[in-house]
Parts: C-alpha cells; structure tokens; sequence
C-alpha cells in the first residue's frame, strides 16, 4: 500500500462494548481495497481482539484513555503527528467538543462515525451507519458532509457474499437464529435458545455471537445439553453458514438486523439498548422486521406467539424478505470509502480552501 494512511480512534471493551470497534474494521477493510494503510489507537478488552485487528492487516497502538475524552486529546494527537494520516475515523459514544476541535486542528480530515446525535461536531464528515437519527438532530460546524441512513449501513463483506445464495427462502425443517449482535448487553442469547426450542415447529436454532462474549463458555455447555438441535456460531463462516439455513432471526435492532436485512433474512426485533430504537421502527415500517419491544417487557408468550405466526406464514416471510432487500443493498463501505476518497482529493482541497479564504 502507497497511499497515505488513515487512522481510527475506537475502543472495544465490556464498558464500552464492541459494536464500534467491529463497524470501523468493516470500514478498515474497505479502505485497504483502495490500497490505503489502516491504524488503530484503541483501548482493547479482552487483549486477545488486538490478533483479530492485527490479522487482516491493522496496525493497533494501545491506547491510555478511552477514546473522545479530554484526557485523550494528547496521546491522540501525537499519534496523528506521528502516523500522518490522510484522515482520522472517531467513533466514540459521546466525543467531548474539544476533543473534537483539537483533532481538526491537526490538519487531518476529520470523520466521526455517530449514532446518537448528543454533541456538536466540528467534524469534516459525520456518518450514521444506522437508520437514525436524522439530519435535523445532528448540531454540526458549517461545510460538514452527512452520510446517513440506508445506503451507508456497515455490512461486513462476507455477509455481502452470500446475499445471492438466500436469494430464495432455505428448505425447512424451521431454523431460527439468535443474533443480538456484536454486543449482548443484557445477556439474552442463551435465555432466548431455550425459549425457541420450546415453540412448535422450531426443529434447530443457532446462537451467533462474537468469540470474545463474556458468556460464550455457558452458551457452548448450554449446547452441549442438545447437539442435535442447538449450535453456537463464533467464526465469520459459521456464522454466514447460520444465515443462509435460517428461516427467521431474533435480532435487536443494531448492525447485525441491517446485514440480515441486506440478505433477506425475516426478522422479530428485540430492542436492547436506546440507541437502536430508531433502527427498529424504521426496519418494522419498511416492513422487513416485527418490532416485539423492549426486552425487559416482552413477555415468553409475546415471542411464541411472534414465531409461531411468522413460521406459518409463507407469505409474510417473503414479503419480509423481499423489503430487507430492497432496503439495504450492502454496498454502504465501499459509498463511505469513495466519500472519503472525493475529500481528499486535492481538487477538492483546493476548493475547500479558496471558499474559506473567500
């Protein structure tokens, strides 16, 4: 690679989960396509995440503090004197401002990757990878480019993949998969298996989680109990095989509901956290997820019954199917790469620069 590097400040840790951490090694992974070196500054939890970044061809420098404090502004901003980046990635929950101003001052462009919408950005370019907020709840510096919504949804590269292979729906015997996602705050998966092997017409379901989940040890003896009708899934493959069999998914609503949109995969919504509430009212509107609720107050007989009646209906399926499609085309890392690549240009610089002069 002979470009000039990019460098993302993200931690993935049990305080701050991982969800941010894995969306900006999708993005990193698209960037090193267009032959653009990729580093991360990032507070790590378990250690063993730093082979991960490591292995697809990531630099990783501990960092200190946690990532859009003030107390990070130094260490940061020598690691971009250092590195000399093109461009520095911030996905941190709630950036301070002058964390934020500092960055920019570096000289660097500068992307925050959001989705709560709870500061003002002096950023160059703001991108929600999810479906909302909007525009209008973002408090933004004047020139700042927005990327939100749909056709900037993080779907990972080998989900994209087998978008052709669930063209049409998978043969039955009925599989169900549980996909809370790269975070499982509440500690749900194992709980929501042992709720699906008890509903009718349910033959197998999967468990999809990450290999650094605090409860992977239980969820696998939890399996272990029925081998022959429940599996836990933890490497990319497994999982992308778990998707294309499955009939219908548990998700919640954050990153992983959108790739399953993109595949066509029908979906019962169990929100986790506040921030993805948006997500899953827009994906229940579009009409490619049922929203069951907040996971605190939706009741075993709510999802029985949500499965029950998805599993005998062909047509809803489809239907679901059909509008997750149609909704998220999987093409969101490579339109963030080309963004970032037209502000970069020099020509581009160049106007930027007469405009503020002028």
């Amino acid at each position: 690679m002979t470009r000039a590097p990019i460098l993302f400040r993200v931690d993935g840790t049990r305080r701050h989960g991982w969800e941010s951490l894995w969306r900006c090694l999708t993005y990193a992974a698209a960037l090193q396509r267009r032959r653009r070196p990729t580093h991360f500054l990032a507070q790590l939890d378990p250690p063993a995440l730093a082979q991960q970044i490591k292995r697809v061809g990531n630099e990783w420098i501990e960092a200190s503090s946690s990532a859009g404090t003030v107390d990070d502004i130094d260490e940061t901003v020598q690691e971009v004197r250092r590195v000399c980046p093109a461009a520095v990635i911030v996905d941190a929950a709630e950036p301070a401002e002058d964390y934020l101003r500092a960055l920019r001052a570096t000289g660097a462009l500068l992307v925050s990757i959001d989705h709560l919408a709870q500061v003002a950005f002096a950023s160059h370019l703001i991108v929600n990878p999810l479906l909302g907020p909007g525009k209008e709840s973002y408090e933004f510096t004047p020139g700042a480019q927005l990327l939100l919504g749909t056709r900037y949804a993080f779907i990972r590269p080998e989900v994209r993949r087998i978008r052709p292979l669930r063209a049409q729906e998978p043969a039955q015997p009925f599989r169900v998969l549980v996909a809370l996602g790269d975070d499982d705050p509440n500690a749900q998966a194992g709980e929501l298996a042992k709720l699906l092997l008890n509903c009718p017409r349910v033959a197998r379901v999967d468990i999809a989680v990450r290999a650094h989940h605090p409860d992977l040890t239980a969820l696998q003896a939890l399996a272990a109990t029925c081998p022959e009708r429940l599996e836990i899934a933890v490497e990319p493959a497994e999982v992308t095989a778990r998707i294309v069999r499955c009939h219908v998914a548990v998700t919640a609503g954050n990153g992983w509901s959108l790739e399953l949109a993109c595949v066509g995969v029908p979906q019962l919504l169990i929100v986790q956290t506040e921030a993805h509430w948006p997500t899953a009212q827009r994906l229940e509107e579009e009409g490619a997820a049922t929203c069951l609720g907040w996971h605190e107050t939706v009741s075993p007989q709510t999802i029985r019954q949500a499965v029950q009646g998805l599993l005998t209906d062909p047509l809803e399926r489809q239907a679901m199917s059909r509008c997750g499609r149609q909704l998220i085309d999987g093409r969101g890392p490579d339109r963030l790469v080309t963004a970032l690549e037209v502000l970069l240009h020099p020509s581009r610089q160049v106007q930027v620069a007469a405009s503020q002069a002028a």
